[in-house]
């Protein structure tokens, strides 16, 4: 056996420091987990060290000055020990990390495509919305959503290559696919501006360090036709609780991240899909409307393509949320990274790079005819609106009353009944005449 070297000693300071969490509130936020939903355990998973409110390639620069000077105290320090540690069983303890938190981190992401909850069917809004008004990274995801199928079958790859993460003689076709996958994952990132770059990155970067493990023996045997030698390093478990550990450490990840958090996604596929806020909106109103009258300071606007002030149409989603469509500037939310959030004020996947509509989320008092809507837009909290509703027969909802800044308003709306091709095709499948 030989000493460990710097190169080594540099790789396994840089990955410790981002593999294991060494950031106080990570451990705040552990002992504040919900493990009841499925949300707790994806955030954990999720976990990477910053230094800023998002993650940044620059971090790496500082974590790579940090495993610099850890590894030069190192060699210092190991220099006075008779019984060193060596370059294989190093090697062997970091590739074992590695391959469980890439396992994690698969298993995480694969479960919510798995049960399509990450990329969800576009609301009534969305399907309402311009195709110019949608940012780059919507676009993406509500292209995805439209064919759950796709979406359960990449989540499936996912989980794939960590199972065989999880085996060590699996590992190299596990990191191989996720090089291919993942490597695709990043480059969508950077196309479509999504927030999630320097995450895939950091797993890319860890698939590369595993395949490169075989990758010799495997030019030696396929490209050259060599004889080559299989890999012979085992472990040496000599004490009881070492092997007691290693065999704990499988079975809770089996428990824990595919046991546990597979039964929690797979309920919150049928029960609480994390984009969308849960609470019922106002029963049997969901539809697009126009605007068939409009009053603001009782000042009837006529319909208009240019007008900031006056609603050219309104949408009620099957949650308690309202959308609005006029030319009022939307200052864009462009949040795009993966958070799974349990409050409904916090779920604001449906307005997320949207440019064309205001949503509003809304409390009903069904007893006084009363919507009290609230703007969901980080960027514009200060609106609010407190109308009287009134419903004259299924298809027109009547509105008065007045914003935040007294201005009266009388609206009503009449529903378009309209029809959806993907829908429509959903319903009667692609090989049926379709009348829209």
């Amino acid at each position: 056996m030989t000493r460990t070297t710097y190169p080594l000693r540099l790789i396994f300071i840089f990955f410790l420091i981002q593999t294991v969490p060494l950031d106080w509130k990570f451990y705040r936020d552990l002992f504040s987990v919900n493990w009841f939903h499925y949300s707790g355990i994806f955030q954990l998973a999720h976990y990477l060290p910053r230094f800023g409110a998002v993650s940044r390639f620059a971090d790496w620069g500082i974590f790579l000055l940090v495993a610099a000077v850890g590894a030069l105290i190192w060699t210092y320090l190991e220099k006075k020990k008779d019984h060193p540690i060596s370059n294989d069983a190093l090697y062997y303890w970091l590739r074992v990390l590695l391959r469980y938190r890439l396992a994690i981190a698969l298993l995480a992401y694969g479960l919510i495509k798995f049960f399509p909850l990450q990329s969800p069917y576009p609301s009534i809004s969305n399907l309402n919305t311009p195709y110019g008004d949608f940012n780059e990274w919507k676009l993406f995801s509500l292209s995805l959503g439209i064919v759950p199928g796709y979406e359960t079958f990449l989540g499936l790859v996912e989980i794939l290559a960590a199972v065989l993460l999880l085996n060590r003689r699996t590992v190299s076709i596990g990191a191989f696919i996720v090089l291919l996958f993942t490597g695709n994952v990043f480059m969508s990132n950077l196309a479509y501006g999504g927030g999630e770059a320097v995450y895939s990155f950091f797993l890319v970067l860890i698939a590369l360090f595993l395949f490169a493990h075989d990758l010799p023996r495997l030019v030696n045997l396929l490209a050259l036709g060599r004889p080559t030698a299989p890999d012979t390093y085992k472990p040496v478990f000599a004490q009881p609780w070492l092997k007691f550990g290693r065999l704990a450490l499988k079975t809770f990840v089996w428990i824990f991240f595919v046991g546990l958090y597979g039964a929690q996604v797979y309920a919150a596929a049928h029960h609480d899909p994390y984009q969308y806020p849960g609470t019922a909106g106002l029963a049997k109103a969901s539809g697009i409307y126009n605007v068939r009258e409009f009053r603001i300071n009782n000042q009837v606007l006529p319909y208009s393509d240019t007008d900031s002030i006056r609603w050219q149409d309104v949408v009620f989603e099957k949650w308690a949320t309202i959308s609005i469509r006029s030319r009022r500037p939307v200052v864009l939310d462009s949040t795009n990274t993966d958070n799974i959030h349990t409050e409904d004020q916090d779920r604001t996947f449906e307005l997320e790079g949207v440019a064309a509509r205001h949503y509003y989320s809304y409390q009903a008092d069904t007893a006084h005819h009363l919507l009290t809507l609230q703007n969901r837009n980080k960027h514009h909290r200060e609106e609010q609106w407190v109308l009287h509703y009134e419903r004259p027969n299924d298809s027109t909802i009547v509105l008065s009353g007045a914003n935040q800044r007294n201005d009266s308003v009388y609206v009503v709306l009449d529903r378009i009944h309209k029809k959806y091709l993907l829908e429509e095709v959903a319903n009667k499948g692609r090989s049926r005449s379709i009348k829209l």
